[in-house]
C-alpha cells in the first residue's frame, strides 16, 4: 500500500494559504504575499505545494517569485534596508549613497549580516522622486539620504532594536 509522503509545516501553511484564496491561480501574488508574511520567506521547499494547490508548473511559481524584488526564498533580517537604484535617485547621487551603505553595513545588495540584524536589498523606485536619493528601512521612507543621514538612520535603527 502506498501512503502519502508527510507535509513539511511549512508545506502545511502554504497549502492553507492557497486553501484561503481558494486555489485560485489569479491570486498566486497575494497568496505569495501571504506565506512570506507567515513564514517569513517564500522557501523553496514550498513552490511544488503552491503549485500542485493552484495547478501551476513549479516553474511559473518561480518565475513569478524571482521576478518582484519582494519576494525572497531566505528570511530576512529584523532590519530591511532598501535603498533605491532608479535614475532619479542615480542622478542624485544615489550611487555614493550606494557604495557608502554597503561599506557601513558590509553587505552587498541581497545580503543578511551574519548575525541576522540587517538585510541590504536594492530597488528600482520607492515612489520618492522628488526627494533622491531614498531609502526605506523597516517600511518608513526617507529621502535626501546621504552617508550621514544613512549613518544616523542606521544607528537610531539599531539602537532602538537593543533597547
Amino acid at each position: 500500500m502506498l501512503t502519502k509522503p508527510e507535509m513539511s509545516p511549512d508545506g502545511e501553511r502554504a497549502r492553507d494559504v492557497c486553501n484561503r484564496h481558494g486555489n485560485r491561480p489569479d491570486e498566486l501574488i497575494e497568496i505569495l504575499h501571504d506565506v512570506q508574511e507567515e513564514l517569513g520567506c517564500v522557501p523553496q521547499a514550498v513552490v511544488p505545494v503552491i503549485a500542485k494547490a493552484l495547478n501551476l508548473s513549479r516553474a511559473e511559481v518561480h518565475g513569478v517569485i524571482t521576478f518582484y524584488h519582494d519576494f525572497r526564498s531566505e528570511p530576512a533580517g529584523r532590519h530591511v534596508v532598501k535603498i533605491c537604484r532608479a535614475e532619479s535617485c542615480q542622478s542624485m547621487k544615489g550611487e555614493a549613497l550606494c557604495s557608502h551603505a554597503k561599506a557601513s553595513l558590509k553587505l552587498g545588495f541581497g545580503e543578511t549580516s551574519a548575525d541576522g540584524q540587517v538585510t541590504l536589498e536594492a530597488v528600482y523606485c520607492l515612489g520618492n522622486c522628488a526627494l533622491s536619493p531614498a531609502m526605506m528601512v523597516d517600511g518608513h521612507l526617507h529621502g535626501r539620504v546621504d552617508a550621514r543621514r544613512f549613518d544616523e538612520i542606521m544607528e537610531e535603527t539599531l539602537s532602538e532594536a537593543s533597547a
